[in-house]
């Protein structure tokens, strides 16, 4: 299965309109064989994996059925586990053959067909529900002549309605795609980029750095360039989840990135484990995995199951911390390539701790040009009580003078009067409007400050942020006029949910204090990639 070339013609207005609205129907399909699944006792997640491993069959299959005799895409998958031998049988013996053909195709390490199939189960039980989905679902739908955008949205859109599924926790591996659009039209990729993301959940930062290099870029490549676009050479995803990673497999593949049986986009394991090798990123997009600790499950010989801090000890580390943010902000320090650029999404806690954080933070600053940070605001996670910010820098080689990278640091507050929620008022990406004109991408030495002191967007030179005690980098300047105003408008559902996201958000600083005290604390495992 290869990649579809892409054109940069912008569709009309109606297109648009159109291909919504079929996405929008495609949702609901696979939203519907995920109800067919639902009795079957499986998580929303889960149900998506399933219809991973049968809609990749089926579209290997279209594609063999329009391909020449001598077309390389009829050796991806041998014929006996292929789509054809699923649907010739019924009942038990289908099921029996579907887990012999998940089993073999699982045995294909560093392809993004193993990738796709590592260590996949049928969860699936009853051979009747199996059945219905080969027979009657998905195998009377044809899906390569959907086009590559309109199938990959739909995928997308079917693991975005599967994130709304909170007690599952399937939402800790989605970054609202409207802030990852913002973030990667203002680090405006390009072909010659190395573009990495060593926490890449369901692979949207990739797949929306690779959809600006088509758009922008792909008309004036050469035909060897536009080749090695399409293959996604320039991509490089890590995931310490199999099943997560799989899913990511998936949805880059229905984007068009990549081939079925080329190397993995992928790779599978810790990220922090080991310092960065071979050639450096010159983009890394990240939104690393929520949750202070980093952890690793250890077994006991009477079977129970408990979680052993991990602490990274790398040469190329400023400290040894089990703290994962401030670990994955030093991995990501290390990824990066010289004149390389950086956009990670970290939560509060990073710009204010002291100790290991206070450490890091004055290595960013002196050894890099940290030169903006953009506060998000509550309510744009499926986690509850997330307060987060956007770290927007670059590497540099040392300077001759020894002068610290970072000169000032722009700060955009997009979190003070701003309210959000999941379902009542969602952000979309022309929420993100203003802090894109004011970042100016290509442009940054003409940046301006706010006209009003009290304006979202401040400028604080290196003096004044190495000054600030343990060089906190959480700072407030703006009053949000809802609590000042008597009569505002805001939904109970809103200021419910506030109320909440703050008591958490205090939560989190007293257990810092806890933990800088020596302190034991019982951690809340809720992460957010």
């Amino acid at each position: 299965m290869t990649a579809v070339e892409e054109t940069t013609t912008e569709p009309a207005p109606e297109v648009r309109a159109k291909a919504a609205a079929q996405t929008n129907t495609l949702v609901a399909k696979l939203w519907n064989y995920c109800n067919v699944l639902r009795d079957n006792g499986m998580s929303t997640i889960e149900y998506v994996e399933q219809l991973s491993y049968l809609l990749f069959l089926k579209m290997v299959d279209e594609m063999v059925e329009e391909a020449w005799e001598d077309d390389e895409i009829t050796q991806v998958i041998p014929p006996e586990y292929d789509w054809k031998s699923l649907v010739t049988k019924r009942g038990v013996e289908l099921e029996r053959h579907y887990r012999d053909v998940l089993d073999e195709l699982g045995r294909r390490p560093g392809t993004t067909i193993g990738t796709i199939f590592a260590e996949a189960q049928n969860r699936i039980t009853k051979p009747a529900l199996l059945e219905k989905l080969v027979v009657e679902l998905i195998g009377r739908e044809q899906w390569m002549i959907q086009g590559t955008d309109l199938k990959g949205d739909a995928y997308e859109g079917l693991l975005n309605k599967g994130a709304s599924d909170t007690k599952t926790g399937a939402g800790q591996y989605f970054t609202p795609r409207a802030l990852i659009d913002a973030i990667v039209e203002v680090t405006r990729p390009t072909p010659d980029d190395i573009i990495a993301d060593p926490a890449c959940g369901t692979g949207g930062f990739l797949i929306a750095a690779h959809s600006y290099l088509r758009k922008h870029h792909i008309k004036g490549l050469s035909r060897e360039k536009r080749t090695a676009l399409q293959r996604g050479d320039h991509i490089r995803g890590n995931e310490l989840v199999t099943g997560t990673a799989r899913l990511a497999a998936m949805n880059m593949l229905l984007h068009g990135i990549g081939t079925s049986d080329g190397p993995s986009l992928v790779t599978v394991g810790d990220a922090l484990a080991k310092k960065p090798s071979g050639r450096h990123a010159t983009l890394v997009l990240a939104n690393p995995p929520f949750g202070r600790k980093s952890a690793i499950n250890v077994i006991g010989q009477d079977g129970t199951v408990e979680k052993e801090d991990v602490e990274y000890d790398r040469d190329d580390f400023t400290v040894t911390t089990s703290n994962k943010q401030l670990n994955f902000l030093q991995h990501i320090m290390s990824l990066t390539a010289v004149d390389g650029r950086a956009a990670v999404v970290l939560p509060d806690n990073i710009l204010f701790e002291g100790g290991a954080g206070e450490k890091i933070r004055r290595r960013l600053l002196n050894e890099f040009d940290l030169h903006t940070i953009l506060r998000l605001p509550t309510g744009i996670f499926y986690a509850g009580g997330v307060k987060a910010n956007v770290l927007f820098f670059d590497k540099k080689p040392p300077r001759a003078d020894g002068k610290p990278q970072t000169t000032k640091t722009w700060i955009y507050d997009f979190r003070t009067g701003q309210h959000f929620t999941l379902k009542q008022r969602p952000m979309t990406r022309a929420h993100l409007d203003d802090f894109v004109a004011a970042y100016r991408p290509g442009e940054r030495e003409n940046r301006k400050p706010s006209d009003s002191p009290d304006g979202p967007w401040q400028v604080f030179t290196y003096d004044e942020l190495i000054k600030r005690d343990k060089v906190n980098l959480d700072i407030t300047w703006m009053k949000d006029p809802a609590l000042e105003d008597a009569d505002s408008d805001l939904e109970p559902e809103v200021i419910a949910q506030e109320i909440v996201q703050d008591l958490q958000a205090a939560l989190d600083e007293f257990k810092a204090i806890a933990e800088a005290l020596g302190g034991e604390v019982i951690e809340d495992e809720a992460e957010l990639a």
